[in-house]
């Protein structure tokens, strides 16, 4: 996949988009960005390195004085959306970098860039840098962001801000105390935008994993008060729920214990990596009403160092009534993937009743 997505930087990719710098710089010399674009060492450039890579070409024919270059880059920009170039605008993220890499020393004409750059392609990677130089300033200027009337700019002030926002520079400052974010995703809960509301529930995932109690108190703020803001806490505390979090899960009616869970078996003793490990076991409500029951499963994965880790896998959330039993079966892959490194070994699963782990069953992972 990674290979595919590097591959957006094409050959046809620079023709066009050198077609259209040219209409926007005098003297644009397109044979030679062409030529520099492609070195020696470009077939060897992964992703990021080939954002990266454009960009510091693009400079070289970009003016010295940084607020021109702005300007060219507000042209560039609406001639690439006047070529229609806005589909797969994930291409153009080394214009916002351009930002981070030539513009941190010039604060004002860095944040008037980013607003208007990133109504094209997301600014959330560029501006971190930004807020660990200038703290207070950049802080504030997210909280304006978060009222402005473009969707796009509200969205850069909550993802923008995410103290663990995946791929990108961490910002211990709010993984430490992430209360001056919190006004920004007050202002952003209830917004006209599902997407901007995603990443206000991303943002509070973030949190919960550092600061808990915070995610927690503010959970209990804002649910009840419409289906929209119910559906953002939810994804918000997602993290939490896995955890097994008391308070989330009586928030969210995830409390009895009135489930008891039999014939659970591991069908498969011995799996070999490629294989599928699975399980079956019946679960039934013995309350005299019914009740609501978040299901899940955990795999308890052979580490390098020999212990066990632990990751919890959904099922499913349901009510169910009284006296009622479901029959379960599930399978849990050993395919080999970038993310995750098998090593053979004792595993063990186990079933997750409203955040109660329950009796764990061994199996053996295999070559």
């Amino acid at each position: 996949m990674s290979e595919l997505v590097k591959n957006l930087y094409s050959e046809e990719f620079y023709e066009r988009f050198g077609d259209i710098i040219n209409q926007t710089i005098l003297d644009f010399d397109k044979k030679i960005f062409i030529e520099m674009i492609f070195d020696d060492n470009f077939e060897c450039y992964e992703l990021k390195q080939r954002m990266t890579h454009t960009t510091k070409v693009l400079n070289h024919f970009f003016p010295n004085n940084f607020y021109e270059a702005t300007q060219v880059l507000i042209r560039l920009i609406e001639n690439l959306r006047s070529e229609n170039m806005t589909e797969q605008s994930m291409e153009f993220m080394f214009l916002p970098e351009y930002i981070e890499l030539y513009g941190l020393d010039d604060f004002e004409n860095s944040v008037n860039a980013f607003e208007y750059i990133t109504q094209f392609t997301s600014c959330e990677f560029a501006v971190r840098p930004f807020l660990k130089k200038y703290p207070e300033e950049m802080l504030t200027q997210m909280i304006l962001w978060s009222q402005h009337k473009n969707n796009k700019v509200r969205r850069l002030a909550s993802e923008g801000s995410r103290p663990r926002l995946p791929w990108a520079m961490a910002l211990p400052s709010y993984k430490k105390d992430p209360n001056p974010i919190v006004p920004i995703l007050n202002n952003l809960k209830n917004d006209s935008c599902e997407v901007v509301r995603r990443s206000v529930a991303n943002n509070l995932n973030d949190i919960a994993k550092d600061n808990e109690n915070i995610v927690v108190n503010i959970a209990k703020k804002w649910i009840g008060k419409d289906h929209q803001t119910d559906a953002l806490v939810k994804h918000a505390c997602r993290t939490l729920l896995k955890q097994g979090n008391t308070q989330i899960l009586n928030l969210f009616g995830f409390e009895s214990n009135r489930f008891e869970v039999t014939n659970f078996t591991v069908d498969t003793k011995v799996v070999k990596i490629g294989d599928f490990v699975e399980f079956s076991f019946s679960i039934t409500n013995i309350d005299k009403k019914a009740q609501k029951l978040r299901l899940e499963y955990g795999l308890h994965y052979m580490k390098n160092n020999g212990k066990l880790a632990k990751k919890v896998f959904k099922i499913s959330e349901r009510e169910i009534d009284s006296n009622t039993t479901l029959d379960i079966k599930r399978k849990q892959s050993f395919k080999i993937i970038s993310t995750r490194k098998f090593h053979v070994g004792l595993h063990q699963v186990s079933i997750i009743i409203n955040g109660i782990e329950g009796e764990k069953l061994n199996f053996e992972l295999v070559n």
